[in-house]
């Protein structure tokens, strides 16, 4: 159960990340309370994974979801490059957060 809590606090992570964008530096006011509901509930479901999982583990790979689904949807939503060497990048990512969730004891 812990990882499925570790997923669906790093979606919250991305669904909070790209509602920042939204808030306009926090003059929004929607926006604004929909993405710190999302920080509160990602950072809920972050803390009930930790109760079974490592520290360093989760963390990583709950910033790693994070980072991988706003750099993409960075792509589709805002028109950010979508280059060779940055989908590379992100590959990297995703091989880390596996390989973490492979190695991992829990």
């Amino acid at each position: 159960m812990a990882w499925i809590y570790l997923v669906i606090a790093g979606l919250l992570e991305v669904g909070w990340a790209i509602g920042l964008k939204y808030t306009e530096g926090w003059t929004k006011l929607g926006p604004s309370i929909v993405t710190v509901i999302g920080m509160i509930a990602s950072f809920y479901f972050l803390s009930q994974a930790l109760r079974t999982l490592p520290l360093g583990t989760a963390y990583a790979v709950w910033t790693g979801i994070g980072a991988v689904g706003t750099v993409v949807l960075g792509m589709a939503l805002f028109g950010e490059p979508v280059e060779a060497l940055r989908l590379t990048c992100i590959g990297l990512i995703v091989a880390g957060v596996v390989g973490l969730r492979v190695v991992s004891p829990h």
